[in-house]
């Protein structure tokens, strides 16, 4: 079956959309606004999502929060057997990627709707860290993660306290900044 002209150039037209897309993320790029992936059908999903008292509500992938510095923290927990490896991304950046910010806290959300608020402060003061992996294995849902908030209690003893402990977010995926 032979393809008509016509139907040659309508096919071209298909690339309205893909170029729409390339622009949209140079726009983004450019105006310092994240796009994830997932908004334009990739197949790599949103692991937080940042919204509240913020310019734009802001999403992730772990390719994003990648894109902002890996970082490694070696720490006991509550939860663990000694000293495991956490590696992840500093709050204190990601927190700096949102942009202007009026709150002084950010209540954290976990997938089981576990809530916890927590001064800015403690990402600013401490390497409190977002961690997607534990000794080199990623996080999943049934373990802690996609993301689970790290304090440096080995290093700051004042953060072994029990009253730190429910700042521990597992399974986080949600910020809000109120």
């Amino acid at each position: 079956m032979a393809i008509s002209k016509q139907q040659r150039t309508r096919g071209r037209q298909g690339d309205g959309p893909m170029k729409r897309r390339h622009f949209l993320k140079a726009a983004a790029a450019a105006t310092g606004t994240a796009l994830s992936t997932s908004a334009f059908g990739a197949s790599e999903p949103v692991v937080l999502e940042v919204s509240g008292q913020v310019e734009t509500t802001r999403t992730f992938t772990l390719s994003d929060l990648k894109a902002l510095g890996i970082a490694k923290l070696t720490t006991s927990t509550p939860w663990t057997d000694g000293t495991p490896e956490f590696e992840g991304v500093w709050a204190r950046d990601v927190i700096d990627a949102i942009g202007r910010i009026s709150s002084n806290h950010v209540t954290a959300i976990a997938l089981n709707d576990y809530r916890a608020d927590i001064p800015l402060s403690d990402f600013r003061d401490y390497d409190v860290l977002f961690a997607w992996s534990m000794n080199g294995q990623m996080l999943t849902r049934r373990d802690k993660g996609p993301l689970w908030i790290i304090y440096p209690r080995d290093a700051v003893p004042m953060l072994r306290e029990e009253r730190f402990e429910h700042r521990w977010v597992w399974q986080l995926y949600r910020l809000i900044l109120p």
